[in-house]
Protein backbone atom coordinates (compact mmCIF):
# COMPACT_ATOMS: atom_id res chain seq x y z
CA UNK A 1 0.00 0.00 0.00
CA UNK A 2 1.32 3.42 -0.96
CA UNK A 3 2.24 5.86 1.78
CA UNK A 4 0.89 9.38 1.55
CA UNK A 5 3.02 12.52 1.28
CA UNK A 6 1.26 15.83 1.87
CA UNK A 7 3.17 18.82 0.46
CA UNK A 8 1.99 22.11 1.94
CA UNK A 9 2.80 24.98 -0.43
CA UNK A 10 3.21 25.11 -4.19
CA UNK A 11 6.46 26.95 -4.94
CA UNK A 12 9.64 25.86 -6.71
CA UNK A 13 10.74 23.37 -4.02
CA UNK A 14 7.34 21.70 -4.00
CA UNK A 15 7.15 21.48 -7.79
CA UNK A 16 10.57 19.85 -8.13
CA UNK A 17 9.97 17.52 -5.19
CA UNK A 18 6.63 16.28 -6.54
CA UNK A 19 8.10 15.67 -9.99
CA UNK A 20 11.03 13.63 -8.68
CA UNK A 21 9.13 11.57 -6.10
CA UNK A 22 8.46 7.94 -7.03
CA UNK A 23 4.71 7.88 -7.64
CA UNK A 24 4.79 4.07 -7.59
CA UNK A 25 5.71 4.28 -3.91
CA UNK A 26 3.80 7.35 -2.80
CA UNK A 27 0.41 8.98 -3.06
CA UNK A 28 1.21 12.68 -3.36
CA UNK A 29 -1.03 15.68 -2.66
CA UNK A 30 -0.02 19.35 -2.89
CA UNK A 31 -2.02 21.75 -0.71
CA UNK A 32 -1.95 25.35 -1.95
CA UNK A 33 -3.69 28.40 -0.45
CA UNK A 34 -4.10 30.13 -3.83
CA UNK A 35 -6.29 29.11 -6.75
CA UNK A 36 -3.19 28.07 -8.67
CA UNK A 37 0.30 26.85 -7.83
CA UNK A 38 3.50 28.74 -8.47
CA UNK A 39 2.38 32.38 -8.21
CA UNK A 40 5.73 33.48 -6.79
CA UNK A 41 7.43 31.39 -9.45
CA UNK A 42 5.75 33.67 -12.01
CA UNK A 43 6.76 36.86 -10.17
CA UNK A 44 10.39 35.76 -10.46
CA UNK A 45 10.02 36.21 -14.21
CA UNK A 46 9.13 39.89 -14.10
CA UNK A 47 12.72 41.12 -14.26
CA UNK A 48 14.07 38.42 -16.58
CA UNK A 49 13.43 34.80 -15.72
CA UNK A 50 16.76 33.51 -14.30
CA UNK A 51 16.21 29.81 -13.68
CA UNK A 52 19.75 29.15 -12.46
CA UNK A 53 23.33 30.31 -12.97
CA UNK A 54 25.97 28.62 -15.11
CA UNK A 55 28.96 29.13 -12.81
CA UNK A 56 31.06 26.20 -11.64
CA UNK A 57 29.12 24.37 -8.92
CA UNK A 58 31.88 24.90 -6.34
CA UNK A 59 31.78 28.63 -7.06
CA UNK A 60 27.99 28.59 -6.92
CA UNK A 61 27.97 26.99 -3.47
CA UNK A 62 30.00 29.92 -2.14
CA UNK A 63 27.15 32.27 -3.08
CA UNK A 64 24.86 30.70 -0.50
CA UNK A 65 24.80 31.70 3.14
CA UNK A 66 25.58 29.70 5.17
CA UNK A 67 27.50 27.72 2.53
CA UNK A 68 27.43 24.43 4.47
CA UNK A 69 23.66 24.24 4.65
CA UNK A 70 22.91 23.62 0.97
CA UNK A 71 26.21 22.09 -0.12
CA UNK A 72 24.97 18.49 -0.21
CA UNK A 73 21.77 19.46 -2.01
CA UNK A 74 23.60 21.52 -4.64
CA UNK A 75 26.19 18.80 -5.26
CA UNK A 76 23.40 16.26 -5.61
CA UNK A 77 21.30 18.39 -7.98
CA UNK A 78 23.61 20.85 -9.69
CA UNK A 79 22.81 23.70 -12.05
CA UNK A 80 23.64 21.33 -14.94
CA UNK A 81 21.27 18.72 -13.49
CA UNK A 82 18.57 21.37 -13.23
CA UNK A 83 18.98 22.36 -16.88
CA UNK A 84 18.66 18.71 -17.95
CA UNK A 85 15.62 18.34 -15.71
CA UNK A 86 14.04 21.42 -17.31
CA UNK A 87 14.80 20.17 -20.79
CA UNK A 88 13.13 16.84 -20.00
CA UNK A 89 9.87 18.57 -19.09
CA UNK A 90 9.93 20.71 -22.21
CA UNK A 91 11.84 23.83 -21.09
CA UNK A 92 15.04 24.28 -23.13
CA UNK A 93 17.39 26.91 -21.71
CA UNK A 94 20.33 29.05 -22.77
CA UNK A 95 23.18 30.79 -20.95
CA UNK A 96 23.19 34.58 -21.13
CA UNK A 97 26.23 36.83 -21.25
CA UNK A 98 26.22 37.16 -17.44
CA UNK A 99 26.10 33.34 -17.07
CA UNK A 100 22.50 33.55 -15.97
CA UNK A 101 20.37 30.75 -17.37
CA UNK A 102 17.04 31.61 -19.04
CA UNK A 103 14.29 29.72 -20.86
CA UNK A 104 14.95 29.82 -24.60
CA UNK A 105 13.82 33.05 -26.22
CA UNK A 106 10.07 33.20 -26.76
CA UNK A 107 9.24 30.97 -23.78
CA UNK A 108 7.26 32.97 -21.23
CA UNK A 109 7.19 32.34 -17.44
CA UNK A 110 3.60 31.06 -17.62
CA UNK A 111 4.70 28.47 -20.19
CA UNK A 112 7.48 27.33 -17.87
CA UNK A 113 5.02 26.95 -15.00
CA UNK A 114 2.50 25.12 -17.19
CA UNK A 115 5.22 22.67 -18.26
CA UNK A 116 5.84 21.90 -14.58
CA UNK A 117 2.16 21.50 -13.77
CA UNK A 118 1.43 19.31 -16.79
CA UNK A 119 4.34 16.99 -15.98
CA UNK A 120 3.29 16.80 -12.33
CA UNK A 121 -0.34 15.99 -13.13
CA UNK A 122 0.76 13.24 -15.53
CA UNK A 123 2.36 11.56 -12.51
CA UNK A 124 -1.00 11.49 -10.75
CA UNK A 125 -0.16 14.14 -8.16
CA UNK A 126 -3.33 15.73 -6.78
CA UNK A 127 -3.57 19.51 -6.54
CA UNK A 128 -5.60 20.63 -3.53
CA UNK A 129 -6.01 24.36 -4.22
CA UNK A 130 -7.58 27.08 -2.05
CA UNK A 131 -6.47 25.10 0.98
CA UNK A 132 -4.78 27.46 3.43
CA UNK A 133 -2.89 25.69 6.19
CA UNK A 134 -4.03 26.76 9.67
CA UNK A 135 -1.77 24.68 11.89
CA UNK A 136 -2.20 21.41 13.72
CA UNK A 137 -5.13 19.94 15.65
CA UNK A 138 -4.79 16.68 17.52
CA UNK A 139 -1.68 15.91 15.51
CA UNK A 140 -3.40 16.44 12.17
CA UNK A 141 -3.02 19.24 9.64
CA UNK A 142 -5.98 21.59 9.42
CA UNK A 143 -6.91 23.70 6.41
CA UNK A 144 -9.23 26.68 5.94
CA UNK A 145 -11.79 28.24 8.23
CA UNK A 146 -13.70 24.94 8.17
CA UNK A 147 -10.61 23.31 9.74
CA UNK A 148 -10.60 20.37 7.36
CA UNK A 149 -8.35 17.70 8.85
CA UNK A 150 -5.67 15.94 6.80
CA UNK A 151 -3.52 12.98 7.77
CA UNK A 152 -0.43 11.77 5.93
CA UNK A 153 2.54 9.52 6.55
CA UNK A 154 4.91 12.35 5.71
CA UNK A 155 4.34 16.10 5.77
CA UNK A 156 6.53 18.44 3.72
CA UNK A 157 6.21 22.18 4.29
CA UNK A 158 7.25 24.40 1.38
CA UNK A 159 5.54 27.56 2.58
CA UNK A 160 7.92 30.22 1.28
CA UNK A 161 9.25 33.30 3.04
CA UNK A 162 7.70 36.71 3.63
CA UNK A 163 8.57 38.65 0.47
CA UNK A 164 6.06 39.33 -2.33
CA UNK A 165 2.97 39.04 -0.08
CA UNK A 166 0.81 39.74 -3.15
CA UNK A 167 1.53 36.15 -4.17
CA UNK A 168 0.34 34.83 -0.79
CA UNK A 169 3.88 34.50 0.56
CA UNK A 170 3.34 36.33 3.84
CA UNK A 171 5.23 34.19 6.35
CA UNK A 172 2.17 34.15 8.61
CA UNK A 173 2.64 30.41 9.13
CA UNK A 174 5.58 31.14 11.46
CA UNK A 175 3.22 31.49 14.45
CA UNK A 176 2.07 27.87 14.06
CA UNK A 177 5.67 26.67 14.25
CA UNK A 178 6.29 28.81 17.32
CA UNK A 179 3.28 27.17 18.99
CA UNK A 180 5.00 23.81 18.45
CA UNK A 181 8.20 25.26 19.96
CA UNK A 182 10.03 24.78 16.66
CA UNK A 183 12.88 27.36 16.62
CA UNK A 184 12.25 30.25 14.22
CA UNK A 185 13.74 33.66 13.43
CA UNK A 186 11.88 36.84 12.44
CA UNK A 187 11.77 37.53 8.71
CA UNK A 188 13.80 40.43 7.32
CA UNK A 189 14.21 41.67 3.76
CA UNK A 190 16.97 40.30 1.53
CA UNK A 191 17.93 41.16 -2.05
CA UNK A 192 16.43 44.54 -1.36
CA UNK A 193 17.09 48.25 -1.64
CA UNK A 194 18.42 50.46 1.14
CA UNK A 195 17.92 53.99 2.37
CA UNK A 196 21.11 56.08 2.34
CA UNK A 197 21.98 59.33 4.10
CA UNK A 198 22.29 61.23 0.81
CA UNK A 199 20.43 64.51 0.55
CA UNK A 200 16.86 64.57 -0.69
CA UNK A 201 17.94 66.84 -3.53
CA UNK A 202 20.57 64.39 -4.78
CA UNK A 203 18.10 61.49 -4.75
CA UNK A 204 15.45 63.52 -6.57
CA UNK A 205 17.85 64.61 -9.31
CA UNK A 206 19.32 61.17 -9.98
CA UNK A 207 16.39 58.88 -9.10
CA UNK A 208 16.08 56.07 -11.65
CA UNK A 209 19.63 56.44 -12.98
CA UNK A 210 21.74 53.29 -13.23
CA UNK A 211 25.39 53.05 -12.21
CA UNK A 212 27.14 50.34 -14.24
CA UNK A 213 30.59 48.79 -13.88
CA UNK A 214 31.00 49.70 -10.24
CA UNK A 215 31.74 47.62 -7.15
CA UNK A 216 30.67 47.66 -3.52
CA UNK A 217 32.77 46.31 -0.70
CA UNK A 218 32.92 45.84 3.07
CA UNK A 219 35.68 44.44 5.26
CA UNK A 220 34.64 40.90 4.27
CA UNK A 221 32.92 41.17 0.86
CA UNK A 222 33.52 42.62 -2.60
CA UNK A 223 30.82 42.68 -5.26
CA UNK A 224 30.98 44.05 -8.79
CA UNK A 225 27.70 44.92 -10.48
CA UNK A 226 25.14 47.63 -10.97
CA UNK A 227 23.33 50.13 -8.77
CA UNK A 228 20.20 52.17 -9.38
CA UNK A 229 19.57 55.43 -7.53
CA UNK A 230 16.10 55.45 -5.94
CA UNK A 231 13.95 57.97 -4.10
CA UNK A 232 15.33 56.49 -0.87
CA UNK A 233 18.84 55.47 -1.82
CA UNK A 234 20.09 52.45 -3.78
CA UNK A 235 19.00 49.12 -5.21
CA UNK A 236 20.44 46.74 -7.79
CA UNK A 237 22.42 43.52 -7.95
CA UNK A 238 25.58 44.92 -6.34
CA UNK A 239 23.81 45.83 -3.10
CA UNK A 240 21.45 42.82 -3.27
CA UNK A 241 24.47 40.54 -3.00
CA UNK A 242 25.50 42.32 0.21
CA UNK A 243 22.02 42.67 1.68
CA UNK A 244 22.51 39.90 4.24
CA UNK A 245 25.61 41.62 5.57
CA UNK A 246 23.85 45.00 5.56
CA UNK A 247 20.97 43.54 7.57
CA UNK A 248 23.38 42.08 10.13
CA UNK A 249 25.08 45.47 10.54
CA UNK A 250 21.70 47.21 10.90
CA UNK A 251 20.63 44.73 13.56
CA UNK A 252 23.82 45.09 15.60
CA UNK A 253 24.61 48.78 15.10
CA UNK A 254 21.36 50.39 14.00
CA UNK A 255 23.14 51.53 10.84
CA UNK A 256 25.35 50.00 8.16
CA UNK A 257 28.24 51.02 5.96
CA UNK A 258 29.42 49.96 2.51
CA UNK A 259 32.10 51.42 0.23
CA UNK A 260 31.65 52.33 -3.43
CA UNK A 261 34.48 51.64 -5.89
CA UNK A 262 33.74 53.82 -8.93
CA UNK A 263 36.63 52.43 -10.99
CA UNK A 264 37.03 48.71 -10.15
CA UNK A 265 39.57 48.10 -12.92
CA UNK A 266 41.90 51.01 -12.08
CA UNK A 267 44.08 51.16 -8.96
CA UNK A 268 44.25 54.18 -6.68
CA UNK A 269 47.81 55.08 -7.75
CA UNK A 270 46.78 55.33 -11.40
CA UNK A 271 43.78 57.49 -10.49
CA UNK A 272 45.92 59.88 -8.45
CA UNK A 273 48.45 60.04 -11.25
CA UNK A 274 45.73 61.08 -13.73
CA UNK A 275 44.44 63.69 -11.31
CA UNK A 276 47.91 65.18 -10.93
CA UNK A 277 48.88 65.08 -14.60
CA UNK A 278 45.63 66.28 -16.13
CA UNK A 279 45.70 69.46 -18.23
CA UNK A 280 42.16 70.26 -17.11
CA UNK A 281 42.04 73.14 -14.65
CA UNK A 282 38.70 72.16 -13.11
CA UNK A 283 38.60 69.07 -10.87
CA UNK A 284 35.09 68.15 -11.99
CA UNK A 285 36.27 68.21 -15.62
CA UNK A 286 39.22 65.98 -14.74
CA UNK A 287 36.80 63.46 -13.31
CA UNK A 288 34.40 63.64 -16.26
CA UNK A 289 36.90 63.87 -19.14
CA UNK A 290 40.09 62.13 -18.03
CA UNK A 291 38.66 59.54 -15.66
CA UNK A 292 35.33 59.04 -17.48
CA UNK A 293 33.40 59.26 -14.21
CA UNK A 294 29.69 59.94 -14.89
CA UNK A 295 28.08 63.14 -13.70
CA UNK A 296 25.98 61.52 -10.99
CA UNK A 297 29.16 60.19 -9.34
CA UNK A 298 30.91 63.52 -9.67
CA UNK A 299 27.90 65.02 -7.90
CA UNK A 300 28.04 62.30 -5.26
CA UNK A 301 31.70 63.01 -4.57
CA UNK A 302 30.91 66.70 -4.17
CA UNK A 303 28.04 65.90 -1.82
CA UNK A 304 30.07 63.48 0.27
CA UNK A 305 33.35 65.37 0.56
CA UNK A 306 34.22 68.78 1.91
CA UNK A 307 35.53 71.28 -0.66
CA UNK A 308 39.04 70.85 0.72
CA UNK A 309 38.93 67.06 0.43
CA UNK A 310 37.40 67.23 -3.06
CA UNK A 311 40.35 69.36 -4.21
CA UNK A 312 42.91 67.14 -2.46
CA UNK A 313 44.05 64.67 -5.14
CA UNK A 314 45.10 61.99 -2.66
CA UNK A 315 41.83 62.04 -0.72
CA UNK A 316 39.81 62.30 -3.92
CA UNK A 317 41.56 59.28 -5.46
CA UNK A 318 40.94 57.26 -2.30
CA UNK A 319 37.28 58.30 -2.33
CA UNK A 320 36.87 57.24 -5.97
CA UNK A 321 38.13 53.79 -4.95
CA UNK A 322 36.15 53.56 -1.72
CA UNK A 323 33.55 56.23 -1.04
CA UNK A 324 31.73 55.43 2.19
CA UNK A 325 27.95 55.05 1.88
CA UNK A 326 26.01 55.16 5.14
CA UNK A 327 22.93 52.93 5.19
CA UNK A 328 20.03 53.98 7.42
CA UNK A 329 17.54 51.15 6.86
CA UNK A 330 16.45 48.50 4.40
CA UNK A 331 13.41 48.63 2.16
CA UNK A 332 10.26 47.05 3.63
CA UNK A 333 10.10 43.29 3.28
CA UNK A 334 7.05 43.71 1.04
CA UNK A 335 9.35 45.30 -1.55
CA UNK A 336 12.14 42.73 -1.24
CA UNK A 337 12.93 40.01 -3.76
CA UNK A 338 13.49 37.44 -1.00
CA UNK A 339 13.68 37.16 2.77
CA UNK A 340 15.97 35.86 5.50
CA UNK A 341 14.54 34.21 8.58
CA UNK A 342 11.90 31.57 9.15
CA UNK A 343 12.64 28.12 10.50
CA UNK A 344 16.08 28.02 12.13
CA UNK A 345 18.56 25.74 10.42
CA UNK A 346 19.33 23.93 13.66
CA UNK A 347 15.67 22.91 13.82
CA UNK A 348 16.09 20.48 10.89
CA UNK A 349 18.49 17.64 10.17
CA UNK A 350 20.51 17.02 6.99
CA UNK A 351 17.38 15.71 5.23
CA UNK A 352 15.35 18.79 6.29
CA UNK A 353 13.32 16.76 8.80
CA UNK A 354 12.18 18.77 11.82
CA UNK A 355 14.15 17.35 14.74
CA UNK A 356 11.34 17.75 17.26
CA UNK A 357 8.57 16.59 14.91
CA UNK A 358 9.30 13.27 13.17
CA UNK A 359 8.05 12.79 9.59
CA UNK A 360 7.64 16.56 9.12
CA UNK A 361 10.03 18.35 6.75
CA UNK A 362 10.76 21.95 5.67
CA UNK A 363 12.22 23.01 2.33
CA UNK A 364 12.58 26.20 0.32
CA UNK A 365 12.66 29.84 1.34
CA UNK A 366 10.86 29.18 4.62
CA UNK A 367 14.24 28.11 6.05
CA UNK A 368 16.78 30.68 7.26
CA UNK A 369 19.25 30.75 4.34
CA UNK A 370 20.18 33.40 1.82
CA UNK A 371 21.44 33.77 -1.76
CA UNK A 372 21.74 36.59 -4.28
CA UNK A 373 19.53 37.07 -7.32
CA UNK A 374 20.60 35.76 -10.71
CA UNK A 375 19.20 32.23 -10.53
CA UNK A 376 20.71 31.21 -7.19
CA UNK A 377 17.45 31.42 -5.21
CA UNK A 378 15.50 29.18 -7.60
CA UNK A 379 18.42 26.77 -7.85
CA UNK A 380 18.64 26.49 -4.06
CA UNK A 381 14.94 25.73 -3.76
CA UNK A 382 15.06 23.21 -6.63
CA UNK A 383 18.08 21.44 -5.14
CA UNK A 384 16.35 21.07 -1.77
CA UNK A 385 13.30 19.56 -3.45
CA UNK A 386 15.52 17.14 -5.38
CA UNK A 387 17.45 16.10 -2.25
CA UNK A 388 14.29 15.37 -0.30
CA UNK A 389 12.84 13.39 -3.23
CA UNK A 390 16.02 11.29 -3.26
CA UNK A 391 15.67 10.71 0.49
CA UNK A 392 12.04 9.57 0.19
CA UNK A 393 12.72 7.37 -2.84
CA UNK A 394 15.45 5.53 -0.97
CA UNK A 395 13.44 5.02 2.24
CA UNK A 396 11.92 1.69 1.28
CA UNK A 397 15.23 0.43 -0.06
CA UNK A 398 16.92 0.49 3.34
Amino acid sequence: MKKKIAIVGGGTSALVLSLLLDSNKYEIDIYEKNKKLGRKFLVAGDGGFNLTHASNIDEMIQKFSPTFFLEQSLQNFTNEDFRLFLRDIGIPTYIGSSKRVFPEKGIKPIQVLNSFLTAIQKKGVIFQTEKEWKGWKNGKLIFGIQETEVEADFIVFALGGASWPITGSTGSWISFFAQQEIPTKPFVASNCGFTTNWSKEYKQIWQGTALKNIALFTDSSYQKGELVITAKGIEGNAIYALSGEMQRQLKVNGSASVHLDMKPNVNVEKIEEKLLQSKQKNTSNILRIDLKIPELLVSLLKESLSKEDFLNHTILAQSIKGLNISIIESSPIQEAISSIGGVSLNAVDKNFEIRSLPNHFCIGEMLDWDAPTGGYLIQGCASMGAWLAKYFNQLNER
